[in-house]
């Protein structure tokens, strides 16, 4: 848990700046699409986190198992789902979205990779 927070923060302190620094080059859906990008993967990493825990530790689900599994199997299809209506109104770039995708990953990658180190 210590680590989703962690990549939450930074990822917070990296998205806005970016998105800030983003409106300099299209400043009507650039930003928004990297805030949009970045909190659709906070959320897929909150929801893995959560069907992890699921798995593991059936006491922490309590009683959500039904939940737990529609969202463990689906989550992945509801973020394109909620990514491909957004694009269907242009609501949002495409390359905006990708961009936001890709910071919180690469902070998953670089947090798990520090936690692998102190072990």
């Amino acid at each position: 848990m210590k680590m989703i927070k962690r990549i939450n923060r930074q990822a917070v302190l990296i998205l806005i700046p970016l998105s800030l620094l983003s409106a300099l080059i299209e400043w009507k859906r650039l930003p928004l699409s990297i805030l949009t990008g970045g909190a659709l993967a906070l959320v897929n990493l909150k929801g893995l986190h959560w069907g992890v825990l699921g798995l593991t530790d059936p006491e922490a689900a309590r009683g959500a198992m039904g939940k737990l599994l529609f969202f463990s199997m689906f989550r992945l299809l509801i973020v394109f789902i909620i990514l491909t209506a957004l694009l269907y109104f242009r609501l949002i770039n495409i390359f905006g979205a990708l961009t936001g995708l890709t910071v919180v990953f690469i902070l998953v990658m670089k947090e798990g990779l520090v936690e692998a180190r102190s072990l």
